[in-house]
């Protein structure tokens, strides 16, 4: 499975480039997202103090680490220092376990008002993002500018590899499965998610954690490239949100799992790990094809956001910030364009011009998510455009 990715070529493909967009005008869009998520009237990014910022899930009034995480790597990926600084501070002060069981693991959710924590658990993806973020901070800022990037990297590798189910608390990818936990508390660390796995996110950690756990990680890398194979249907490449370790639909402990909002990732993650390491080559251009064939079967401009891994319509609708409703998400118009990343062909382009023309503002009736719709749309713009890159250690 020998790659010949961006890491080996240096060469990110900018997608909106060969769909004839000029420079001056991707580098508007991206520009003008990052505008909106960070600094816009409807910016999810709010400074504390001095110091410090977090980014809020505004919907559900409170910031997590999913956010917190995604906006350091966004920072890091467009050399905003000081916004990375910022969200790492507070992040480390508020969510940051400084002792007991889940010492170094973060509280994945904490109320911005009053700075209290709305649960004290991980969520394991949050710390994925964050281990990797720093990893590319200590790549490309170096760590004598105020933070030591890698030291607070290792401090959370160096804490999960200590986990050994005291307080119940475990290490953040099951050991036995080498696959990412949902949580590494109680039996969470049974199951997984699909839209945490992220096999270019463990590669990372095999070049640059350094902790003498390479061969596991790299080990994980692959098995998390098997696991979406048995995770994504076979015909519309949809994949359950929630899902045991053999990739099978986890039963209804929550509510039937279903391709809903987590899922909405994976196809990004999976152009990810084809752009930057091209391991698995193959198949994550056969499933991009299923997956753009099945939303295009739908109705490339109004394919809704949740389905049955089957392609049909779920009975259980999941809401999303008190609103029950199927819709064109911006969300999954981003994601499934970066799956364009993956296809060879001109067809790529059907899915890249909506998102290009594409609006982060509220629906028609009203409703709008400039945290999760935003961050999935900055994202995508970033892959598509060249700029979400594996940052290597920088030679001054």
């Amino acid at each position: 499975m020998q790659g010949k990715g961006a890491f080996a070529s240096g060469f990110y493909p900018n997608v909106f480039k060969q769909a004839g967009y000029g420079k001056e005008d991707i580098d508007t869009k991206v520009a003008k997202a990052y505008h909106d998520v960070f600094e816009g009237p409807n910016k999810v990014y709010f400074e504390v103090g001095d110091s410090m910022a977090y980014v809020s899930d505004v919907k559900n009034h409170d910031a997590r680490t999913e956010g917190l995480s995604y906006g350091m790597m966004i920072a890091v990926q467009l050399n905003k220092k000081d916004v990375f600084d910022r969200i790492w501070r507070w992040s480390k002060k508020y969510a940051q376990h400084q002792d007991g069981p889940s010492e170094g693991y973060f509280a994945w959710s904490i109320n911005p008002e009053t700075m209290k924590r709305n649960s004290e658990g991980s969520a394991s993806d949050g710390e994925l993002y964050y281990v990797t973020d720093l990893l590319f901070a200590s790549n490309k800022w170096g760590n004598n500018t105020g933070i030591n990037y890698y030291g607070e990297a290792r401090r959370i590798l160096d804490a999960m590899w200590k986990k050994d189910g005291t307080g119940n608390v475990h290490p953040l990818i099951n050991m036995a499965a080498k696959q990412i936990s949902f949580v590494p508390e109680g039996g969470g660390y049974e199951w997984t998610d699909p839209s945490y796995h992220l096999p270019a996110f463990y590669e990372v950690w095999a070049l640059y954690a350094k902790d003498g756990h390479e061969q596991f990680y790299r080990d994980c890398a692959d098995t998390a490239r098997m696991f979406l194979h048995r995770a994504c249907d076979p015909v519309t490449a949809l994949n359950p949100d929630n899902a045991d370790f053999n990739g099978k639909a986890l039963g209804g402990k929550r509510m039937p799992s279903a391709f809903r909002f987590d899922s909405w990732r994976v196809p990004m993650n999976i152009a990810m790990d084809y752009v930057w390491f091209g391991k698995d080559k193959k198949w994550q251009q056969d499933y991009a094809r299923r997956f753009q064939n099945f939303l295009r079967s739908k109705g490339i401009n109004d394919f809704e956001d949740q389905f049955n891994t089957d392609g049909s319509t779920p009975a259980f609708v999941l809401p999303a910030g008190g609103v029950k409703k199927l819709r064109h998400s911006l969300g999954l118009v981003a994601t499934s364009a970066a799956a364009s990343l993956m296809i060879a062909d001109n067809t790529k382009f059907d899915f890249v011009r909506p998102l290009w023309n594409a609006k982060l503002e509220p629906y028609t009736d009203g409703y709008f998510d400039p945290y999760y719709d935003g961050l999935l749309y900055l994202f995508s713009l970033m892959h598509l455009s060249g700029k979400y890159q594996l940052i290597q250690p920088q030679t001054n």
